[in-house]
């Protein structure tokens, strides 16, 4: 018995050296008699890491690789290349470490009550509040 093969689409490749692909396929509504849209998620195995989410993939049946893959993908795009850099896109520019960042630091009651009795600019002025 042949193998079955597959076409869909990568929604997901966070695992590693493994894709989710999402297969549609059209029935006939039975009582309604129209086309509907139905799809189902596979776990395919992707040996190289070279598929990326929007990539439109053929997956074929193959033994069980794992408890929920059963699948390997065998042919996407042409410029799908193997290990194909970092999931994440580069940042452009570096982060500062040197600069760190200002924290917020929580008032304690002694500190509110330091700035509770300490006269504002406006009650040394004279001013009325």
């Amino acid at each position: 018995m042949p193998k079955r093969v597959l076409q869909g689409v990568v929604v997901s490749d966070a695992c590693n050296k493994t894709v989710t692909v999402r297969v549609e396929r059209r029935v006939m509504h039975p009582v309604y008699k129209k086309f509907v849209s139905r799809s189902k998620k596979y776990a395919a195995h992707d040996e190289d890491n070279r598929y990326r989410s929007g990539d439109s993939v053929k997956i074929e049946e193959s033994r069980p690789i794992s408890k929920r893959k059963c699948w390997v993908v065998i042919e996407g795009p042409v410029d799908a290349e193997p290990g194909r850099g970092s999931r994440r896109p580069a940042a452009a520019e570096p982060i500062a470490a040197a600069a760190p960042a200002a924290r917020r630091r929580r008032r304690t009651a002694a500190a509110a009550g330091a700035e509770a009795e300490a006269p504002t600019a406006t009650e040394e002025a004279g001013g009325a509040a």
